[in-house]
């Protein structure tokens, strides 16, 4: 959640603090605003709504200098509002400050600080801590910012800079995302490298509980006690290119017409003459042999792949296998122990709920492995193990790439760890590998084909308010994603359902204007969703089929039709959700939507 980009070099600080704000927009965009060094001090500009009015108020009125920080916001405390947006200042307007993160005893700090004199400007929980620096700046900035975070319950990514202080910026990181990049002459501060990537790929991660000071020529880095620590220089794999549109017209497009690559990707060199390979894992196969559960958490889109990889880890393993939202997992006082290994899924890997959960288990003895797309980020170096998906940067809000990525991932994991658990089956093996082989040139057939029915049925049911999707067995997550996708970007009510379930409750709401998504692929499951077709037919309801190519019966049921690549039926949820990922996508584009940045949503979910 919230973007932050900082900047010291000989660049105008405000162009490149804006252009680095719109690469960070999809992490929240209900304001913008910068901090600019010049001649007269720190001088601010903030804008409510989308970052272009943040720019056009700087085009046409610009502030000039070489120092400067910016904030693209998601509101936590405080309604969308030019008061409320960063960055925050103290009374004096020397300090300035941006923060990602939320601040859990603002309440009575802010009452300490209104008790000693202090006016507050916002309704923020970030402007208590503009106001902490202040009164504990005593020429010191770094010490005063440190004095500061002593003080503070939470989580926090925060840049503070001082008018006396031209050429530092100090900044501190407990529990969200902050690195910093280096250039020439210059160095960058930001919550995530995409806005450093046209200057510079030399970044240092910041681990948790560290602070750093950052000038055009050095950067330095302190542990939580102001102790100097060494800091290890990366070179992201990232590229500019990826972080493009690339000729679509939004990123989610792209990104959905990106997952044969990152599929691809994701399975590279983890196949070797027909078997898994995780040895990059290092997984220690006789510690293994003591893991009696198996406990999955997740958030969100990679919720969905988790209920899946549950499915292949049982049936793989079979080890008793727990699926838990992870903002519950917290609170739901779960039997965690040295035998219990945990398996952490995330996008961007700074999931707040996720990372907290993963804490919790890991304190308790438990061992953990992540599945994640982001090097570097703070559940990889929280687990134990991280198997990497590689789907490259996702910008579009609503996960495409990553979530299939995490799909293959829960694949290659399954089989691979019911190796190493002593229950190979080389034949059942060698059939999902040639499924999983198989996919990226299936998905890129599914994206080249005839994608009419998807479209047609769209503009169909762009004006219907409610719609249910059902599935069974792997496809019933398929069906909750499906489902979400549409809520998240048309803004159309949805819901996911076992098809199973139908006659247990749903089917009440079945009448000739409710459509109904059904996700029958060929496998164990189809001849029972068949019948759940029927019955909704029966009571003339509308259904959209997700089938395999060739199914005569399913194509005499459906209204609409959607055909995908014969497939093993383990594969089949990467397969069956390309179309509903388009069908969300034709459907909100039909109504006018911000497809990339659906209202009250941002990316990285970095706050509980």
């Amino acid at each position: 959640m919230c973007g932050i980009v900082g900047y010291l070099g000989p660049r105008d600080a405000s162009k490149v603090l804006i252009e680095g704000l719109a690469r960070l927009e999809y992490r929240g965009y209900d304001s913008a605003g910068v901090a600019v060094l010049n001649g007269s001090g720190l001088k601010l500009r903030r804008a409510v709504g989308r970052l272009r009015n943040l720019a056009d108020s700087l085009k046409a009125d610009p502030l000039v200098g070489h120092m400067g920080i910016g904030h693209t916001r998601w509101a936590t405390h405080g309604a969308p509002a030019e008061k409320n947006a960063h960055p925050h200042s103290s009374e004096d307007g020397k300090v300035a400050v941006i923060h990602n993160g939320i601040i859990e005893n603002y309440r009575d700090l802010k009452g300490e600080l209104q008790a000693a004199g202090v006016r507050f400007a916002s309704e923020t929980d970030t402007e208590c801590i503009a106001h902490l620096v202040a009164r504990h700046y005593q020429g010191d900035l770094l010490a005063a910012v440190h004095a500061a975070v002593k003080r503070l319950h939470g989580a926090w990514a925060l840049v503070v800079a001082h008018a006396d202080h031209p050429d530092l910026l100090v900044v501190a990181r407990r529990g969200s995302p902050l690195l910093i990049g280096l250039g020439q002459s210059e160095n960058f501060v930001a919550s995530d490298v995409t806005p450093l990537l046209p200057y510079t790929r030399q970044v240092i991660y910041l681990d948790e509980g560290q602070l750093a000071t950052v000038s055009r020529g050095q950067v330095r880095v302190f542990d939580a006690a102001l102790k100097p620590v060494a800091h290890k220089v990366e070179t992201s794999e990232l590229t500019l290119d990826a972080a493009e549109k690339g000729g679509f017209e939004h990123f989610m497009l792209k990104e959905i017409h990106e997952q044969p690559v990152a599929v691809e990707a994701t399975l590279r060199g983890r196949i070797q003459g027909g078997r898994v390979d995780l040895s990059e894992l290092s997984l220690d196969a006789a510690a293994l042999k003591s893991v009696r559960r198996l406990q999955l958490i997740a958030c969100g889109t990679s919720l969905y792949s988790a209920m899946v990889g549950k499915y292949l880890l049982e049936q793989r393993t079979a080890l008793p296998t727990e699926c838990w939202s992870a903002s519950e997992y917290r609170y739901a006082d779960p039997v965690i122990d040295p035998s219990v290994l945990v398996i952490a899924i995330s996008q961007s890997g700074e999931t707040a709920d996720t990372l907290e959960a993963l804490r919790l288990a890991r304190g308790r003895g438990a061992r953990t492995i992540a599945i994640c797309n982001v090097m570097g980020s703070s559940i990889p170096r929280t687990c134990d193990a991280t198997l990497y998906t590689r789907a490259g940067p996702e910008i579009g809000v609503a996960s495409t790439k990553a979530y299939t990525a995490q799909l293959a991932a829960f694949e290659l994991l399954a089989l691979g760890l019911g190796r190493l658990l002593g229950r190979p089956d080389d034949a059942e093996e060698a059939r999902v590998v040639k499924g999983l082989e198989a996919l990226p040139a299936q998905i890129r057939r599914l994206l080249d084909g005839d994608i009419v029915g998807v479209k047609r049925c769209a503009k169909r049911y762009q004006s219907v308010t409610n719609f249910m999707y059902i599935g069974r067995h792997f496809n019933y997550p398929t069906a909750l994603e499906g489902a979400l996708k549409l809520k998240e970007i048309s803004y159309i009510h949805a819901e996911g359902y076992p098809g199973g379930e139908m006659k247990h409750g749903p089917l009440a709401l079945v009448e000739g204007t409710f459509p109904t998504i059904a996700i029958c692929p060929r496998g164990r499951t189809r001849e029972k969703m068949i019948s759940n077709i029927q019955e909704i037919k029966a009571r003339k309801g509308v259904v959209v089929v997700v089938a395999t190519e060739g199914d005569q019966e399913a194509r005499e049921l459906a209204d609409y039709l959607i055909e995908i690549p014969p497939c093993e039926e383990e594969v089949s949820p990467i397969l069956a959700v390309v179309p509903l990922q388009l069908l969300a996508y034709y459907t909100a584009t039909q109504l006018g939507r911000d497809v990339d940045k659906p209202r009250n949503l941002a990316k990285s979910v970095t706050v509980e």
